[in-house]
């Protein structure tokens, strides 16, 4: 707990600071954009190559790790969509607010998960948790965008769009590349691991930065049944499903702290503006993305002492 409280706290500070920033009018709302943009487009990609092509792949778990994160997604998607259909009514779940409840409970923030990752359990940590990314994001694209196709946005799925997604998605590509670089051996020289390393330095705060920018307090106003489900089930819900899994697959160890961490971060950030582009709940997503980065500075640090 203490060394969970230890790694938590800086990340916490940094939240602070993005969102005091943001408040305080001292960047635009369109440097905010691009800033984040950086960091996903440049910055992150830059620290899962150097980490993976540096990685002992045959010291870890690849494997069994992915099979235990995925499985946990799985499941919690099949409660959601149980939810879905057993208790519409009492918890007021249109399609809309479904989606959004969706994307809550599954979705995780990797800006937040590979922080704490690092701060953790170091290099090793972030490869790992390359791992969760390669394992649980093409996964929940492929369940919540076709169901904010279905449910929110009434249209056909596009099998192409989420080819698309997936392709582009920086986290995807990079992690590909780095394991191609680990496995052809390819020795990328010391000036292009020193870019690498500067700018992967740089990733963890311009991401934590960006998650405060983009919390908005007000929305706490306007507390419902529906948050409350999606902010248990990804808090509570998911961390419990990885700890069963990985003991069912004997994950242990560092691998499993990385397992609790990547299932009991808050949901994503850009769950708000996929649940915009797509005719999802953006207002109930928006809730939901707060409490839950503002709650998981207590349920992540108790999920890590219990679980891991």
């Amino acid at each position: 707990m203490t060394a969970a409280l230890q790694a938590l706290l800086p990340i916490l500070i940094v939240t602070a600071v993005g969102w005091a920033l943001a408040r305080s009018g001292m960047v635009a709302p369109a440097g905010w954009v691009g800033f984040e943009a950086i960091a996903y487009q440049v910055f992150f990609p830059s620290i899962i190559i150097l980490n993976l092509a540096e990685a002992d792949f045959g010291a870890l778990p690849f494997a069994t790790l992915g099979a235990a994160l995925a499985a946990s997604v799985l499941t919690m998607a099949a409660v959601c969509f149980a939810l879905k259909r057993f208790l519409s009514a009492p918890l007021r779940l249109d399609g809309p607010r479904f989606t959004s409840v969706l994307q809550g409970a599954t979705r995780w923030n990797s800006f937040i998960g590979l922080a704490m990752a690092a701060s953790l359990y170091g290099a090793e940590g972030v490869a790992l948790t390359a791992v969760a990314i390669v394992a649980m994001i093409p996964l929940l694209n492929f369940i919540n965008v076709p169901a904010l196709s279905v449910y929110a946005a009434g249209g056909p799925i596009s099998v192409r769009r989420v080819a698309l997604d997936l392709a582009l998605n920086p986290f995807i590509w990079s992690s590909a590349a780095g394991v191609a670089i680990n496995l052809v051996g390819l020795d990328l020289g010391e000036p292009v691991t020193a870019a690498l390393r500067m700018m992967g330095q740089a990733a963890l705060a311009a991401g934590i930065l960006a998650v405060g920018a983009g919390l908005d307090l007000s929305a706490l106003r306007r507390p419902g049944p529906a948050l409350a489900t999606a902010s248990l089930l990804r808090l509570v819900g998911m961390p419990l499903l990885a700890a069963f899994f990985c003991a069912m697959l004997g994950v242990t160890g560092i691998a499993l702290g990385v397992a609790i961490v990547a299932t009991a971060v808050p949901t994503a950030s850009g769950a708000y503006l996929l649940a915009r582009r797509m005719g999802g709940d953006a207002r109930l997503m928006a809730e939901i993305t707060t409490l839950q980065t503002i709650a998981s500075a207590v349920t992540l640090p108790v999920a890590l002492a219990l679980l891991a």
